[in-house]
């Protein structure tokens, strides 16, 4: 019997973070200057863009500065923001060439919410910088190690990963109650305070505050589809079937809904 993949390729895993992540500070090489705090975002490829205004350190060095930008991937649970990962992007800086700029802007407005963003590209004083990758060093929970500029630009975010972040909020906001209850009834035991933490087309990851170390140890349960979602439609299909898994269930949540 072949066991299903239980979660992402690492090379995609940090993608789909990079994805969702922002930069937050910025360390320049060869110089004894302290790390700086960042704006903006990642590109479609994975690459960090900064927002630099004048009198940042940044802003008027000459290109191909080697620069090191910390990415924060973040998950709001009551109010505040838990760290889900951290990247290290080391590279070169690149001015975005101007036939990039609009689209290099749409892709990180989310994240960098500055009015200065677009009038970087009407010419005004704030610049828009790139970071060609030379290696990313991830850490999230458990894991860590570093990825090489092609084994990190070659891969891809999770095909779904907007959509998965939609279906997290909506389940975090309304059924964390409903979550627990699967959680323990697939662990044999109470579980409280549960979230969820990921969600991919390879399975479900579970903050839960509870475990046999005590109740201010948590842990991440991951569950994994029986075979990877093949579309957003399947991945909510797979979410459901973890919630509710007797249809009645269903049924009675959606007319507590409406």
């Amino acid at each position: 019997m072949q066991h299903p993949v239980a979660a992402p390729p690492i090379p995609e895993r940090v993608r789909t973070l990079a994805a969702m992540a922002a930069p937050t500070h910025v360390s320049i090489a060869g110089t004894d200057l302290p790390a700086c705090p960042a704006r903006g975002g990642v590109d479609a490829q994975g690459r960090p863009v900064l927002l630099v205004k004048p009198g940042e350190a940044l802003y008027g060095s000459a290109p191909e500065t080697v620069v090191t930008v910390d990415l924060v991937a973040v998950r709001a649970m009551e109010g505040e923001e838990k760290a889900r990962g951290l990247l290290k992007v080391r590279g070169w800086t690149q001015a975005v060439p101007e036939d990039e700029g609009r689209d290099t802007a749409i892709a990180i407005a989310e994240s960098c919410p500055d009015e200065d963003l677009f009038a970087a590209l009407e010419g005004g004083a704030p610049r828009l910088v790139r970071v060609d990758v030379a290696h990313v060093v991830y850490l999230t929970g458990q894991e860590s190690g570093l990825l090489d500029a092609d084994e990190y630009l070659d891969a891809r975010p999770d095909p779904f990963v907007h959509a998965a972040e939609r279906m997290i909020r909506h389940i975090n906001a309304a059924h964390r109650e409903q979550l627990s209850l699967a959680l323990g009834l697939l662990m044999g035991e109470a579980a409280t305070g549960a979230w969820l933490w990921e969600l991919d087309r390879y399975g479900a990851t579970i903050k839960s505050g509870a475990s046999a170390e005590g109740p201010g140890e948590d842990r991440f349960i991951r569950l994994p589809w029986p075979i990877p979602a093949a579309s957003p439609q399947a991945l909510e299909y797979a979410l459901r079937c973890l919630l509710f898994p007797h249809p009645h269930d269903h049924a009675r949540d959606h007319a507590k809904e409406h």
